[in-house]
């Protein structure tokens, strides 16, 4: 085994004796890579790094910042099919899938480089005479970054590209079963040029150094992505903190898919299998309940049923692979036993749900589909994150709009359907952040607005020009001419 992949610290690569192996799923027997697992003092550092450097990084002209941006877009887009192998490698999502997300992150960069060179500011008259008033927008400070491991390179991206865009210093903890990707990431933007200290590296336990991020006094805003739970615990920590930490949460979903008798059969079959099960089921935004309404409702279950019968499950990295295995053990064990819950709850398993044997040891899980379900039981209520969906017969419209939106939950939602009417009150009704016609609800532009309502999300969006609004502070000026 190689030499540890250490954290970065001031520019410099640094790390103990401390390491953790990075597990294929799809391959237990292979190792990945080995990487040092950090301590509070080495947050401690980094946090310290960030500050000495934010001075001059966040007075940078935009000129500077766009060309280290765009060179690591350059970077990322010829490394793409490297990058993504290396991903599906650590995480279990197909290689395509991979080098797609891989893809998406130099796209990212490449926005936001162009970001540094369009933020502007406002000059107004006063409501006195002879005053002037001046809006600018300035770098909020250290931002600490907690990505998790579902998304191991484009989440981590579409956090860095905007705070360092906008003059920001930060200190990214990573998922610790995915690091890999943010590694190779950050090794990226450090030679594109980034100043000692703008980008610091702190991989570990999210006891550890996510719980010292937190805490730490000279953080002025954490980005978090991750589980509800743990991002209530993010958002009492920064609020409870002297000084308070602006704070930024994506979480959950139980995302819904309504499927109405007018809907376009293999379109919707199409949209609810993509949206369900691709990526493994482990997207925030994936439909994992269908709500399907009475006329069309048997024929949509067997038409998914034949559909999913084609789904090849296996290795990752292997062609012809449509679904690679789930992350790991914990997130499997996770997975069968709401398998059980909802038979137990008197869910119908009408396809899959069965633990699968391939040429190499992994996590392998059938796709799993309920049916006879209600949206009261807790496989339409609590977040599974893995293949599984279940189906929710409803009589109409209004009562699938009703049902769409009786969760806790605000993320993402769809609908399938071939009436304007509906798919424009569906889009003005749903209580969601982002919503879909016609196509899964997985599957989101960068370059545009991402987020939810309810438990999904809780502070400003993400991506997009709308990035602004968290990763900067607005300054009000006045002047007497």
């Amino acid at each position: 085994m190689n030499a540890p992949f250490k954290n970065l610290i001031a520019g410099e690569w640094a790390g103990g004796a401390n390491a953790s192996r990075n597990i294929n799923p799809s391959n237990t027997n292979d190792v990945v890579g080995e990487y040092t697992q950090g301590t509070v003092e080495d947050l401690n550092n980094a946090v310290a790094a960030a500050k000495a450097a934010f001075p001059a990084w966040s007075r940078s002209t935009p000129q500077e910042r766009y060309d280290i941006l765009k060179k690591a877009s350059d970077e990322i887009l010829a490394r793409k099919d490297e990058l993504g192998r290396l991903l599906s490698r650590e995480e279990g999502k197909t290689l395509g899938e991979g080098i797609g997300e891989a893809t998406r992150a130099g796209q990212v960069f490449a926005f936001f480089a162009g970001e540094c060179l369009r933020l502007g500011g406002e000059m107004v008259p006063s409501v006195r005479p002879g005053v002037g008033v001046e809006i600018t927008r300035e770098a909020v400070g250290i931002v600490g970054m907690i990505t998790p491991w579902n998304f191991p390179i484009a989440i981590p991206a579409w956090k860095i590209a905007p705070a360092l865009a906008w003059g920001n210093c930060v200190v990214l903890k990573p998922a610790d079963l995915v690091p890999g990707s943010a590694w190779a990431l950050v090794d990226i933007l450090q030679r594109a040029g980034l100043p000692k200290g703008a980008l610091n590296l702190v991989m570990g336990r999210g006891s550890v150094v996510g719980q010292a991020l937190l805490e730490h006094k000279d953080v002025h805003a954490i980005s978090f992505t991750g589980s509800v739970p743990t991002g209530r615990k993010v958002a009492a920590a920064c609020i409870a903190g002297n000084p308070m930490k602006k704070v930024q949460l994506e979480m959950g979903g139980k995302n819904p898919l309504v499927v109405l008798d007018d809907a376009d059969l293999k379109v919707a079959v199409e949209v609810a299998v993509n949206g369900a099960f691709f990526s493994t089921g482990q997207r925030c935004t994936a439909s994992s309940r269908l709500i399907v309404q009475a006329g069309i409702h048997d024929k949509f279950v067997e038409a998914c049923i034949e559909r999913l019968k084609t789904v090849v499950v296996d290795d990752a990295l292997k062609a012809g692979t449509h679904i690679g295995p789930v992350v790991d053990q914990s997130q499997l064990d996770q997975n069968l036993k709401y398998i059980q819950i909802a038979k137990d709850e008197g869910g119908k398993l009408v396809f899959g749900g069965e633990l699968l044997k391939r040429e190499t040891p992994g996590f392998y899980l059938q796709p799993a589909l309920f049916t006879e379900t209600t949206n009261a039981m807790r496989i339409s209520r609590e977040e599974v994150f893995g293949p599984v969906a279940n189906i929710v017969r409803v009589k109409d419209y209004e009562e699938a709009l009703s049902l769409a939106n009786d969760t806790e939950f605000g993320l993402s939602s769809g609908i399938c359907t071939t009436s304007l009417k509906h798919a424009t009150h569906f889009k003005r009704n749903s209580e969601a952040g982002m919503v879909m016609v016609n196509l899964p609800t997985a599957g989101v532009d960068y370059h545009v607005p991402f987020g939810g309502r309810k438990g999904s999300s809780y502070g400003p969006r993400e991506q997009g020009a709308y990035a602004k609004e968290f990763y900067t502070t607005v300054k009000t000026a006045y002047t007497l001419a």
